[in-house]
């Protein structure tokens, strides 16, 4: 495999896991930007892009399909609900919740690993190209968002306004991406000024 995949590409192998795991679980929704995936760094979802950590998402993600409210605490507590759907997707925990993050730092059980096997590997073997082809080239990374529930890591957001007056926050990199349509008056959201950094 070549070392000089870019993100794009990792961002298929990503859809592409996914797609595995609606193999088996087929009210999981479709991964709407599996690029937002790549760099995004949450303490409470784990810091580094793994297919435990797609899996971990894709509890997340069944979750809401199903309506159930799995997390608390800005999203950091994971409950004893996204434990319960965890377990479903073949993630496991130890005993007891952490005190901040609650049954978050799930691992894949062994039945999990055997069903998924080729899958690990092949977005292993992405993951690794990925990092090859982009360590030490700052201007061609994607740092992906903050996470969903607010958590402090993925990079700093800014407010990006729209033409009605509303505004979101959100990572520069990631409005760069594509925009962000707002749902009021049907018009890109855009960073009114930039904003400087620290020297």
């Amino acid at each position: 495999m070549s070392t000089t995949q870019t993100p794009p590409v990792l961002a298929a192998e990503l859809a592409q896991a996914w797609a595995d795991i609606q193999r088996y679980h087929p009210e999981l929704p479709d991964l709407a930007a599996p690029e937002s995936l790549i760099g995004e760094s949450s303490s409470a979802c784990g810091h580094e892009l793994s297919f435990e950590r797609l899996l971990h998402e894709a509890v997340h993600g069944v979750a809401a399909a199903r309506g159930v409210r799995d997390t608390s605490r800005a999203g950091r507590y994971h409950n004893r609900r996204f434990l319960a759907i965890a377990e479903e997707l073949g993630l496991d925990h130890p005993e007891e919740p952490h005190p901040s993050s609650g049954f978050s730092l799930v691992t894949l059980t062994p039945e999990a690993k055997r069903r998924y096997r080729p899958t690990i590997e092949r977005l292993q073997r992405a993951l690794k190209a990925h990092s090859a082809a982009t360590a030490g080239d700052t201007a061609r990374s994607f740092r992906g968002p903050a996470a969903r529930h607010g958590s402090s890591g993925g990079g700093v957001r800014v407010k990006a306004v729209c033409d009605c007056g509303r505004n979101v926050r959100v990572v520069p990199s990631v409005l760069a991406q594509a925009p962000i349509v707002c749902g009021g008056c049907g018009k890109p959201f855009r960073i009114p000024e930039v904003v400087g950094a620290a020297s």
